[in-house]
């Protein structure tokens, strides 16, 4: 909706009410001072003036309602267009995720020793486990959305920073090796809590994608003007081939922290890739 549709308070309105009014009483002074024309004209003056006013205020409470109500329906189209954004975002996290993790598990398992047969049963142990757990997730947030907003939801708790190491377990399972240098974060707020866990997830992910079974070493830390969550990998292993992606968890991500007045910043350093977040958060 445009600033220009908002009615301008009356000022029409009130500007045609005012021509009238001056218009008239030119036209009154206009008049020989003589007592009937006197009184005619003073009292068509003050049933054009009422007319006037009432017409502009009941023009004005039309105007006023007609924008309050394309107003509210605005503001409900922005709230489905964001819940959807939410929601799609949310899923490709989860299966991009998950997908990921077996497709890369499957991979190294293909680069060890033929005759390894216990390495390839232990891969094949970490694609169901979890594709188990990607299911069951996946599951999880379909039932929530089918639920009835008037009916208790099973919703999953929100991931906190209590989560990250379970998060950097699940990429070590798989074969990446991980080192993670956190420093005193203070308090931080529930939301930025979701989104520090988004940015190393996603990091991980893409890591174990472009790179393969390499390093990556996570570096979260907090400033006087937020925390910065720094995650850098040692580029691709040899003989890996990268599996191209399409940009859509890193554009949400982007947009994550985004919501917090955030910015992120991508792109290669050496032989690897460096994610880096900036987060804002006061010290609750």
């Amino acid at each position: 909706m445009e600033h220009s549709d908002r009615p301008s308070r009356r000022s029409r309105a009130w500007l045609i009410a005012v021509a009238v009014f001056v218009l008239l009483l030119l036209a009154l002074l206009a008049l020989e001072p003589t007592a009937p024309y006197l009184i005619v004209a003073i009292s068509l003056i003050l049933a054009a003036a009422i007319g006037v006013t009432m017409w502009a205020l009941l023009r004005s409470r039309a105007e006023r309602r007609a924008y309050e109500a394309q107003l509210t329906e605005w503001a409900a189209e922005k709230a489905v267009q964001a819940e959807r954004l939410r929601i799609a975002r949310d899923l490709h996290d989860l299966a991009s995720h998950g997908l990921g993790l077996m497709t890369v598990r499957a991979a190294t398992a293909n680069l060890t020793d033929e005759h390894d047969e216990a390495e390839r049963r232990q891969a094949f142990t970490d694609i169901e486990r979890i594709g188990r757990e990607t299911t069951t997730e996946l599951r999880n947030m379909l039932t929530v959305l089918r639920t009835a907003s008037d009916s208790p939801a099973p919703l999953h708790p929100a991931h906190s920073l209590t989560d990250l190491p379970r998060i950097i377990e699940t990429a070590q399972s798989v074969g990446l090796t991980v080192t993670l240098k956190q420093g005193d974060l203070g308090d931080v707020s529930p939301g930025v809590q979701l989104t520090i866990c988004s940015v190393v997830r996603e990091a991980l992910a893409n890591t174990l994608r472009h790179a393969g079974h390499t390093r990556s070493d996570i570096l979260i830390h907090r400033d006087d003007s937020g925390i910065t969550v720094d995650v850098r990998d040692a580029g691709p292993v040899a003989g890996w081939s990268a599996e191209n992606g399409t940009g859509n968890g890193l554009r949400g991500l982007r947009e994550r922290v985004a919501v917090h007045g955030g910015t992120l910043t991508t792109g290669p350093t050496g032989r690897g890739f460096r994610l880096l977040a900036h987060i804002p958060d006061e010290v609750v």
